[in-house]
């Protein structure tokens, strides 16, 4: 069972959605998506550390071509986040992980504050479209998913 935001997590996302295709609908209303290739970083502050049991930063970049889906970590300590991708969205951990569970939705962070976004937000609806799209691919990773 991959644990979230973790190696193998990233690994096991990417096999869930090898072969996807990215819809059309995915990509309206936004200059930068309608290419067809845009990215949306995440930026997950306060990560629980398996290894030492403190907290960490993660951050993960999903990718969207005309190849499909790819999700890619990095670390937002030696990155300029503003050239990593289109949007960055950062976030506390604990609503990283509801949202992974689906016990929370991402109009809701907005709607309180508790997400900062910076960037082109018309690609982050289109990234969402794009996840949406797959998240029947998607539902097989979420049960197994450790938090």
């Amino acid at each position: 069972m991959p644990r979230f935001l973790s190696p193998d997590w990233v690994a096991a996302f990417n096999d869930a959605l090898e072969g996807v295709e990215v819809p059309p609908s995915a990509t309206e209303g936004s200059i930068t998506a309608s290419s067809g290739d845009f990215s949306v970083a995440q930026l997950v502050h306060d990560v629980p550390s398996v290894d030492n049991g403190g907290v960490t930063d993660v951050g993960t970049r999903l990718e969207v071509s005309d190849r499909g889906l790819v999700l890619s970590s990095f670390d937002p300590s030696s990155h300029d986040l503003e050239a990593v991708a289109n949007v960055t969205v950062s976030l506390s951990y604990d609503d990283a992980a509801a949202l992974s569970r689906g016990e929370l939705q991402a109009a809701e962070l907005l709607g309180t504050g508790r997400v900062r976004v910076r960037g082109d937000l018309s690609v982050l609806v289109a990234g969402q479209s794009a996840l949406a799209a797959a998240a029947e691919q998607l539902s097989a990773l979420q049960a197994t998913t450790t938090y």
